[in-house]
C-alpha cells in the first residue's frame, strides 16, 4: 500500500496513481483543512507544502510526489494555531468566508520561510491565491505584522 509522509507522519492510502494530492488527503486521510476551490491551480484554496514548497494539490498526482518527501497541509503549519501567521490572521481579521484562508496561510509560509522580511514585491510574486471576499489588504498587513516588518 502507498504511503505519504503528511505532518510528521507516514500515512498509508488506497487511490489510482493519477489521483490528485488534494483528493487523498480529504478522502483518504481526513485532513479537510485544505480545499477544493478550480481544480486547475488557479485559486490557490489547495495550497499545501510539499518538501516546503508551495504547491497547488488539486493537480499533483499523487504518484508525482517521490518517497520520502514531506507534505504539511494546514492542520500540519503549527499546533493550536501559534504559528506567527495564523496569530497575525486571527489579530487582523483576515478571513470573511475564509474558504480560501488555509490555502493562503500555507502561500504566505512558504513566503516568510523563503525571505523571512518580505517586501511588497515579494509578497505580490508570492501571493497568488485568489480570495472571492477581497482581503488582499489584509493578507498583506498580516503577513509583514508576522514577519516583524512596518507595515
Amino acid at each position: 500500500m502507498p504511503t505519504l509522509d503528511v505532518n510528521g507522519t507516514v500515512r498509508e492510502f488506497q487511490a489510482e496513481a493519477d489521483t490528485p494530492l488534494l483528493w487523498v488527503l480529504r478522502e483518504q486521510l481526513g485532513l479537510t483543512g485544505t480545499k477544493y476551490g478550480c481544480g486547475i491551480a488557479a485559486c490557490g484554496a489547495c495550497t499545501v507544502h510539499i518538501d516546503g514548497v508551495a504547491t497547488r494539490s488539486c493537480v499533483r498526482p499523487v504518484s508525482s510526489i517521490e518517497a520520502g518527501a514531506k507534505v504539511v497541509t494546514i492542520e500540519g503549519l503549527s499546533p493550536n494555531a501559534t504559528h506567527a501567521l495564523q496569530k497575525s490572521w486571527a489579530a487582523l481579521d483576515v478571513p470573511q468566508c475564509g474558504f480560501c484562508q488555509s490555502g493562503m496561510l500555507m502561500a504566505a509560509a512558504a513566503l516568510l520561510k523563503a525571505k523571512p522580511k518580505p517586501t511588497d514585491a515579494d509578497i505580490d510574486d508570492a501571493m497568488t491565491n485568489i480570495c472571492r471576499c477581497g482581503t488582499y489588504n489584509r493578507v498583506r498587513a498580516a503577513i509583514k505584522q508576522a514577519a516583524g516588518v512596518v507595515a
